[in-house]
């Protein structure tokens, strides 16, 4: 058995759920991992099949449990649903080492106004590092980030790979509300608020372009495998992005 199927784990979620989990590490190998199980179930779905739900290290796959046990042919021995979704699923997955298919999603440039009473939280996290405001900025932006998984809210992206130079604990007590655009550090994770909710992370900045897109399917400008690199901005540029109607540049 492949050193991949040595690591899957899959259990119930609930009487309509499960959960496969494809490794034990967030890196970008599971990543991928999941991307193409994910597309491999949603080209190739079995009866009954709702949707899954891509996290970090784990999908979360969704059915109808009286639907997938009647496609359960009578000659055979009555098992439960979650049996025939889970054998199902183990033949898929066999899958993942015959193909090695790469997944790269679409590189999106993040423009960010950093500080101020944009990024009220800046001067804390430079101060807790013992940084520069600048530094914090520098490092910030000059690397390349994956998008994970989107939650939490509507278009909420969870960014991995920020450097631990300036991996921040959350705030002990959070903000009842974050503007929308809001680009923030929790732990060693980065992420931008997509609409204005509560919130702990700390605030270092915030994005003139909007991640929430109702009017568009898929309504987020952000998917999991995409790839985002931060870029600073004056205050000019970022009024000029709102008056101009650059969102999705």
């Amino acid at each position: 058995m492949s050193c991949v199927l040595n690591k899957v784990k899959i259990w119930p979620f609930n009487e309509s759920a499960l959960i496969v989990q494809l490794g034990d590490d967030l890196n970008p190998i599971v990543h991928q991992k999941i991307l193409h199980f994910v597309t491999l179930l949603e080209d190739t779905p079995f009866v009954g099949f709702i949707e899954c739900v891509p996290a970090y290290l784990n999908v979360t796959v969704y059915y109808d449990p009286y639907t997938v046990y009647e496609s359960q042919p009578f000659h055979i021995t009555p098992v439960s649903p979650f049996e025939i979704v889970k054998t199902y699923i183990n033949g898929l997955l066999h899958k993942l080492n015959d193909d090695r298919k790469i997944f790269i999603g679409q590189k999106v440039v993040i423009p960010v106004l950093y500080g101020s009473d944009y990024g009220p939280d800046l001067e804390y996290v430079a101060n807790y590092h013992n940084l520069s405001i600048e530094d914090v900025i520098r490092i910030h932006t000059e690397k390349e980030y994956l998008v994970y998984m989107l939650g939490f809210a509507p278009g909420f992206p969870f960014i991995g790979g920020m450097s631990k130079q300036i991996a921040t604990p959350r705030k002990n007590t959070p903000r009842l509300t974050i503007a929308p655009g809001s680009v923030g550090i929790a732990g060693a994770q980065t992420g931008v608020y997509p609409l204005a909710t509560p919130g702990g992370w700390q605030i270092i900045g915030r994005t003139p372009i909007d991640l929430f897109l109702p009017d568009q399917v898929p309504p987020s400008l952000l998917k999991a495998g995409d790839t985002i690199q931060f870029v600073s901005i004056s205050l000019e540029e970022y009024r000029q992005y709102r008056r101009g109607g650059k969102e999705n540049e």
